[in-house]
């Protein structure tokens, strides 16, 4: 996880600004804003900026990676804006960095990497038509690859505990949805997470313990498979996680920076 990744707003270029807004239903008892929270913002934030952006190449885009860096959590109530850009393209996959910010303070970088595929989700298409008419000069010729890089299979040894994904988690695709899966670290962080009339700086240790600091944290999730309702499986060995359903790993954390 190169800090390369992160890199700066473009001088020139389309950045895409997204509201949103940290509601009871994205606050965990300690008043943060939740993981899965973020990541929802996110993705609807690149869902509004590709349909702004008038591209429509028949395809659809499937997320592959999304690595978070927090500064700081939104709380409850914050206003919040992301601001989004293509930071790289390759063949058949581009590159988008992100900003979470409230008040025009910074919170929480991203950087996620989304495979444009057939329409059956099935088989990489190339980018839409006019693509880098709309992008390019805020990808600025940075090339980026779809290649994994977390470890495939979870260690002998691993620790494992149940999991479970409902009905109510998948999308319009009919799987689960991408910012699903990171409930399985908010269940890790909230449980370690003392509530919100306890001193800040006992609840920001908490986060470290759980996301490897500095406060308060890096994760980064990479996507395999889609996953549909039902029994599944945690997996854990010191930083790494394995999300395992239906037999598969069909997603992979790392907490804490490389």
């Amino acid at each position: 996880m190169s800090i390369d990744e992160l890199v700066a707003p473009p001088a020139g270029g389309r950045v895409f600004r997204h509201p949103a807004a940290a509601g009871l239903a994205d606050a965990a008892p300690s008043g943060r804003a939740r993981l899965d929270a973020i990541a929802r913002w996110l993705q609807d934030a690149a869902l509004a900026d590709v349909v702004d952006s008038g591209l429509d190449g028949g395809g659809v885009w499937v997320l592959r990676r999304l690595r978070l860096v927090v500064a700081r959590f939104p709380r409850f109530g914050d206003a919040v804006e992301v601001a989004t850009f293509c930071s790289g393209t390759g063949a058949l996959v581009a590159e988008r960095r992100s900003t979470v910010s409230t008040g025009g303070e910074p919170l929480v970088e991203a950087v996620a990497l989304w495979v444009h595929l057939d329409p059956d989700g099935l088989h990489p298409r190339p980018l839409p038509s006019g693509f880098d008419r709309v992008y390019g000069v805020a990808a600025a010729g940075r090339r980026v690859r779809a290649r994994l890089r977390h470890p495939a299979a979870p260690p002998a040894g691993a620790l494992s505990r149940p999991w479970r994904f409902r009905a109510a988690d998948l999308d319009l695709a009919g799987h689960v949805n991408n910012a699903v899966y990171w409930q399985v670290v908010e269940e890790e962080l909230a449980g370690a997470e003392p509530s919100a009339d306890v001193p800040s700086q006992l609840r920001h240790r908490a986060q470290d313990a759980v996301l490897g600091g500095p406060r308060w944290g890096h994760a980064e999730i990479e996507h395999r498979a889609p996953a549909d309702a039902g029994e599944a499986a945690v997996l854990a060995d010191g930083a790494m996680r394995w999300i395992v359903a239906g037999g598969d790993v069909v997603a992979t954390v790392r907490l804490g920076a490389e």
